[in-house]
């Protein structure tokens, strides 16, 4: 049962940041036409009745979730590339001393941001400013910086439990240099075909 509820949030986030880069995307292309015919669309319409600047900031908002949601999403996948050389030399039991110690900063980092971002949210909600361009409060669209730091931390919990309970041999990171070498031999590969 947690596990299929864990399996649909999972989709779920994957179909949230493939729906925020479909959605700038659009948002820049439908942008760049309009700027490109501003002229003309100024003759068509009249003088004040086009209005982009709210394309700019929605993409940028939009950015700033993405960027969070994708960083969660990173260390579920162990996506993330990090500078390891020296800990896949350790013992088993040194990388996961070395894993907790990572995720426990991580955690820290976290908790951080969430402190300041909680302080942040509630003077932006009692001020209750809106954005620049768009008619939404600020304190809404700035609250992706709490929800992705709990999206993070909780990927962060997800891996120091899997190393506690063994699962896991510490914070396994991509291993681009192997996977160079691996393109490398095929290509060699190939190449000798």
């Amino acid at each position: 049962m947690l596990r299929a509820i864990a399996q649909g949030l999972g989709r779920l986030e994957e179909i949230i940041i493939c729906l925020f880069l479909v959605g700038m995307t659009l948002l820049v292309f439908f942008e760049v036409i309009v700027r490109l015919m501003y002229a003309e669309l100024i003759e068509l319409f009249g003088e004040g009745s086009i209005d982009i600047f709210w394309i700019e900031e929605l993409t940028l908002m939009g950015a700033a979730w993405f960027v969070l949601f994708g960083a969660a999403y990173g260390i579920k996948v162990g996506a993330h590339i990090g500078v390891d050389a020296f800990v896949r030399l350790l013992p088993l039991a040194a990388r996961r001393v070395v894993g907790l110690v990572v995720v426990a900063a991580g955690l820290a980092y976290c908790g951080l941001f969430l402190a300041g971002g909680w302080v942040y949210e509630s003077k932006m909600y009692k001020i209750g400013i809106e954005m620049e361009d768009l008619p939404i409060p600020r304190w809404v669209t700035f609250s992706m910086l709490m929800l992705g730091m709990v999206m993070i931390g909780w990927r962060l919990a997800e891996i120091g439990w899997r190393i506690l309970t063994g699962k896991a041999g510490g914070f396994d990171l991509a291993d681009e240099a192997r996977e160079v070498l691996e393109d490398r031999v095929e290509m060699n590969q190939e190449a000798a075909r």
